[in-house]
């Protein structure tokens, strides 16, 4: 189980509290070095894990909740610095609880789920990461707010919207289909 991609995602992990910390302490710039490192880690593991076949279960399960508790916990340490909007934050929360109840359900209900990520998640995801690092630099002083950071919001929005809608019509009709099925 633990192998060099493994280890990495659980760097990952050990990075979380620290970065929650130094953005509770304003320190933006440090915040989104650590971020920074935390983004291109999680793509080095990926690249190593594939490219020398070191792909695990654990590895499958992990890399996703490193990534969604990093982008979590980025994203309301950022509300509650008063550096994003509360209405973004809580449409980030709302589409990862809607997902993580909807898998648990299906797992429940249906069976097992194997959920990959559609092109339109990955966009949103990529959307949510530029936001956030825009955001801790803006706050860091490197770059200026303004109409560009405000439409990368509203687009991060509507992507938010529309790729969990995404995920539940998607999952919905897979439950559909397998009770279908079974009864």
């Amino acid at each position: 189980m633990l192998n060099v991609p493994n280890a990495i995602t659980l760097l990952r992990i050990a990075l979380i509290p620290p970065l929650a910390l130094l953005l509770r302490e304003g320190d933006f710039e440090t915040a989104l070095v650590l971020f920074m490192v935390s983004a291109l880690s999680d793509l080095a593991d990926g690249v190593i894990a594939r490219r020398w076949d070191l792909r695990t279960r654990f590895g499958a399960v992990a890399d996703p909740i490193a990534d969604k508790l990093t982008m979590l916990v980025v994203t309301v340490s950022l509300a509650l610095a008063h550096a994003l909007p509360w209405w973004l934050a809580a449409a980030v929360v709302a589409r990862d609880v809607v997902i993580v109840s909807g898998a648990i359900g299906f797992q429940l209900v249906v069976g097992r789920v194997e959920i990959a990520p559609s092109l339109l998640s990955k966009l949103n995801t990529a959307l949510e990461f530029l936001l956030l690092a825009s955001v801790m630099a803006v706050g860091a002083g490197l770059a200026e707010g303004g109409t560009w950071l405000r439409a990368l919001m509203l687009t991060t929005l509507v992507t938010i919207a529309l790729s969990g809608a995404h995920y539940v019509m998607v999952w919905g009709r897979k439950a559909a289909r397998a009770r279908g099925v079974s009864n």
